[in-house]
């Protein structure tokens, strides 16, 4: 990026233990031009409502598989799913330098942790959790599991006063 009037797309992403997700924040990109390879992602291109140029080169901090991943360009960003070369822990970052950054952020309405279950991997699981929840005294917070409620007439009046009665009277 050498050019003066280039300016440094903002790029949010998240990850999976076998893909990438990046989102190009340009919006109406004309001819955007955008290259993947192995350790490497490059994006050039117009937008914005001051059509100003836009260019990013990203050292990845692991590998992909530029064959398999995807792009799609929309009228407000251009999203990327870029394959890892290998399914396995996830990276502890997007770059390969680990100095931060002001234009790159963390896409939490995609992120999943990894320990997180994917959903079509463990939809058996969710029994399991429920269960779990009824142990604990049912997902409503309240009852022993039996889908009971709790009702406020247990409380008798005379707690509550013996609480108020147990303050001290403020002084003047």
């Amino acid at each position: 990026m050498s050019n003066a009037g280039v300016m440094h797309p903002s790029i949010s992403w998240a990850q999976r233990s076998n893909l990438i997700f990046l989102t190009i924040n340009v919006e109406d990109a004309t001819n955007p031009e955008i290259k993947v390879e192995e350790n490497r992602l490059y994006f050039k291109g117009t937008g914005g409502s001051d059509k100003k140029t836009y260019e990013a080169d990203l050292e990845l901090y692991g590998s992909v598989n530029a064959e398999d991943s995807k792009q799609q360009i929309s009228d407000r960003n251009i999203q990327l799913v870029l394959m890892k070369k290998t399914e396995g822990p996830y990276w502890p970052r997007l770059l390969k330098d680990s100095a931060k950054v002001h234009w790159l952020k963390v896409d939490f309405g995609k992120w999943k942790d990894e320990d997180d279950s994917d959903d079509d991997e463990n939809a058996g699981n969710d029994m399991n959790l429920e269960a779990m929840m009824k142990q604990m005294g049912g997902l409503g917070g309240g009852g022993a599991g039996d889908g009971s409620k709790p009702n406020m007439d247990d409380l008798s009046e005379s707690d509550d006063e013996s609480d108020e009665e147990k303050l001290p009277d403020l002084e003047e």
